[in-house]
């Protein structure tokens, strides 16, 4: 019987499975787009309401006019490849938000918020293009859902979100904010940083399809580098160590190299 139900649940799982965009990785997905959007409006709603709207017109229509440019490079890129569904339900939206932390995240959905304590680091809209499409690509290959799904097993809850909800809304929605960046578990650090290496790679590729020159990543990370000073040993990390980031991105610049045209 044992078996039987072993056997059942790995055909289950294997039958939940996705693909992410570009570098074709096979992802778990237990989670619809549909259910990770609708939880990551809430959120965004709340906190928008919290948090207070930068004044700065210029730098705020700047984030707005990247954000889209690399939108529509994305919508482009799905449409072209024929997989339109990695965006339904995506309503964009982007903020800047008043904070001097050095932060910006795009939650499931398209809800894009960077903090005006990034911008000195990002400097031109080249510089925020990296940033914009590496987080942007996070939400695109859908990592928060393929998260939420590796902690919904990972509490032996492989079962439709909804059914989580209901049964405990208040964990379930603690998995959700861990799933979109917010905590992490040392068990998970290493499939982390698979993400963040994969949201590089995506990331160079719409931010070259929409004009921007992606070997501007190079420089805004060896500034974030020289920034965080963060001597924490990669194996801790749910980031790429500095180094392996920068000589990953010098690996990847040829292939996006081929995207970009200068607008």
């Amino acid at each position: 019987m044992f078996r039987k139900t072993t056997l059942l649940a790995g055909l289950v799982l294997l039958a939940s499975c996705a693909t992410v965009p570009i570098t074709g990785r096979r992802q778990l997905s237990l989670v619809s787009g549909s259910e990770m959007n609708s939880l990551a409006t809430t959120q965004y709603r709340t906190f928008i309401t919290e948090n207070k709207l930068s004044t700065d017109a210029a730098n705020a229509a700047m984030v707005k006019r990247v954000g889209e440019r690399i939108q529509h490079a994305v919508e482009q890129y799905v449409a072209q490849n024929n997989m339109q569904g990695q965006l339904d339900g995506y309503q964009w939206e982007f903020n800047l938000v008043d904070n001097k932390e050095v932060n910006a995240w795009c939650m499931p959905g398209g809800k894009v918020v960077v903090y005006t304590g990034i911008l000195p680091l990002t400097r031109d809209e080249n510089g925020l293009a990296v940033v914009l499409g590496h987080e942007i690509s996070h939400a695109v290959a859908r990592h928060g859902a393929e998260r939420m799904s590796d902690q919904l097993v990972a509490q032996g809850l492989s079962t439709a979100l909804s059914t989580a909800l209901s049964q405990n809304p208040t964990q379930t929605k603690s998995l959700f904010m861990q799933a979109v960046g917010v905590g992490s578990q040392v068990g998970m650090l290493k499939f982390s940083r698979t993400q963040e290496s994969e949201a590089d790679h995506l990331g160079l590729i719409f931010m070259a399809m929409a004009g921007y020159d992606p070997k501007g990543a190079l420089p805004f990370w060896q500034r974030m580098a020289a920034q965080s000073q963060n001597n924490t040993p990669e194996f801790l990390s749910d980031h790429p160590a500095d180094a392996t980031r920068i000589a990953d991105i010098e690996r990847l610049l040829p292939e996006a190299q081929k995207y970009y045209k200068p607008r």
